[in-house]
């Protein structure tokens, strides 16, 4: 598929964006996320799938922007909702418009975004009440697990596919359709600390559900009901932009953490090490350049060096290294071994908040 597909926001240019049911439980208005303990998918027929989505439906919202229109998930029921970030980066000022499962609008201020997660919070105004979703985790999700994607493809608000996980821990590179498309979006340069908008996204599910422009901030949703991924990011062939069974979403795990800390109004942190990595010929990860003054250069790592292994974690190639940094903490210390002129050398690096 190298060179052949592209991996885009599922958001369309000049408009169309997401679908998302992600929630909160608001029984007291303190803003906890609202899990479940189960570990296993119910095994179900299909004939019941139409109960889940009943169950789940009233927990997605549309969210429309002067120029686009995406989904979200209520949190709360005093109105808390989590989307995509690029869902309300288009929006004019700090305020979208929330359309309810029941056709009911209401303005909405941003609270929050974090553009590395490609998550936002936003807070609906005069709102009480609002079914929040229940969030299960991401963590117990198997591969071959039915999975229903909800959100509003190219507008069409309240749309249901159906798939199962099709893998886990992927790392992608992503643009939007507005932006030059990656001529190898699974290969080529990887930035792993990132400036601006999030180029590289790790630790996401991988889904066939049917996902195509306008399902971005969309939930995906297990068969207890329970949400565990925000859908954020699909993949097309050649100059297409429709779904060819190859859709990733944000895991419920990290979506949770990061909406809480947005609506609490705190930074979301984010460790970095400080290079640009490629992939290396004959495995491993080519650092292309080293930050000044950053983790990765305190360590004595430098250009040219290919990263073999992160805490005894085989490196294999650049996605591996931008998902082992991504999914450690800042403060963590690292043990990093490296090719140099043919010799391997092992360091130890702190990480670093991202700037």
């Amino acid at each position: 598929m190298a060179g052949a597909a592209a991996v885009l926001i599922a958001l369309g240019a000049g408009g169309v964006g997401a679908a998302t049911a992600l929630a909160f439980d608001d029984n007291n208005g303190s803003g906890a996320v609202q899990t479940s303990n189960s570990s296993v998918t119910r095994v179900v027929d299909r004939s019941s799938l139409a109960q889940i989505v009943t169950a789940v439906k009233d927990s997605v919202v549309s969210i429309t922007t002067q120029t686009g229109e995406g989904s979200g998930v209520v949190l709360t029921g005093d109105g808390f909702i989590v989307t995509n970030n690029h869902v309300v980066a288009t929006a004019q000022g700090d305020s979208v418009t929330v359309i309810f499962a029941d056709g009911k609008k209401a303005s909405a201020k941003i609270v929050g975004t974090d553009p590395r997660t490609d998550l936002a919070v936003i807070k609906a105004d005069g709102v009480s009440d609002l079914a929040a979703a229940k969030f299960g985790s991401s963590a117990n999700m198997q591969v071959g697990d039915t999975v229903l994607a909800l959100g509003s493809p190219l507008g069409l608000e309240g749309s249901v596919t159906e798939g199962i996980i099709s893998a886990k821990d992927r790392t992608i590179r992503s643009s939007s359709q507005e932006e030059q498309t990656p001529e190898n979006p699974f290969g080529g340069q990887q930035q792993q600390q990132q400036s601006g908008g999030a180029t590289s996204m790790s630790g996401l599910l991988q889904t066939d559900a049917p996902i195509n422009p306008g399902n971005s901030g969309g939930a995906l949703v297990n068969t207890n009901g329970e949400v565990i991924g925000i859908n954020s990011a699909i993949a097309t062939s050649g100059q297409g932009s429709g779904n060819i069974g190859l859709g990733f979403a944000i895991p419920s795990d990290k979506a949770q953490a990061v909406a809480n800390a947005l609506m609490k109004g705190e930074k979301v942190s984010h460790p970095a090490l400080g290079v640009s990595v490629t992939e290396a010929e004959g495995g491993g990860a080519l650092v292309k350049e080293v930050t000044p003054n950053s983790s990765a250069a305190k360590a004595g790592i430098q250009q040219g060096d290919v990263v073999l292994s992160v805490n005894g974690k085989a490196v294999n190639d650049s996605d591996d290294l931008v998902a082992m940094v991504q999914g450690a903490k800042v403060g963590d210390k690292v043990t990093i071994n490296f090719k140099r002129n043919g010799q391997q050398e092992t360091v130890s690096a702190t990480l670093a908040e991202s700037s």
